[in-house]
């Protein structure tokens, strides 16, 4: 069963998190230059991976007591809020163009780039966390894969007028409250349970 509540504060959290990252930029750069369906294909593909193995990690974390989990997952999260608001503005990355507009060129570029460039990224740590911390895989799962494909269609598609809308440092400074927020919370109840 899919709990809507863990799903939509998953979703929340990780689509804060993930929205100033870089791979957001790489999918903004792809989209310009390629199909923007067959990019999404291959991102997509690379962000469903990415959470399948963050909630199988976290999974794990939830065979450990419950507080020590709890202690381990709020330091982590403080960690995360540390890293958003100390990081400097990241530059977009340099993609290197497909031979051809095939639909396996284009995709597998947008795969390669995010499998690559994702792997132990703080959104992948953040779901593991998420997945300890609501020990509910299909929900942190199905809210942080929304939230990542949300996040990689809007760079795709959309980012650049987003971007000059929504200031990058707001974006980063309210994904790095709430993660604080969950640190916090999280801490309370290792101390308090």
């Amino acid at each position: 069963m899919i709990s809507l509540t863990v799903t939509a504060v998953v979703f929340g959290v990780v689509f804060l998190a993930e929205l100033p990252d870089k791979t957001a930029l790489a999918g903004l750069v792809l989209g310009t230059r390629y199909r923007a369906s067959y990019v999404f294909a291959g991102v997509a593909a690379a962000f469903a991976l990415h959470v399948a193995l963050a909630v199988a990690a976290g999974s794990v974390l939830t065979l450990l007591p419950q507080q020590i989990v709890q202690a381990l997952t709020g330091v982590l999260f403080l960690g995360g809020a540390a890293v958003l608001l100390l990081r400097k503005g990241e530059d977009e990355e340099e993609v290197r163009k497909p031979e051809n507009q095939s639909f396996w060129k284009v995709s597998g570029a947008g795969f390669m780039l995010i499998l690559v460039a994702e792997f132990g990224d703080l959104t992948q740590i953040m779901t593991a966390n998420l997945a300890a911390r609501y020990d509910d895989p299909l929900s942190v799962g199905l809210g942080a894969v929304l939230a990542l494909w949300a996040v990689a269609g809007l760079g795709i598609v959309g980012g650049k007028a987003l971007m000059k809308k929504v200031p990058l440092r707001l974006i980063t400074q309210v994904a790095a409250l709430v993660m604080l927020a969950l640190g916090v919370w999280s801490l309370w109840e290792a101390l308090t349970g």
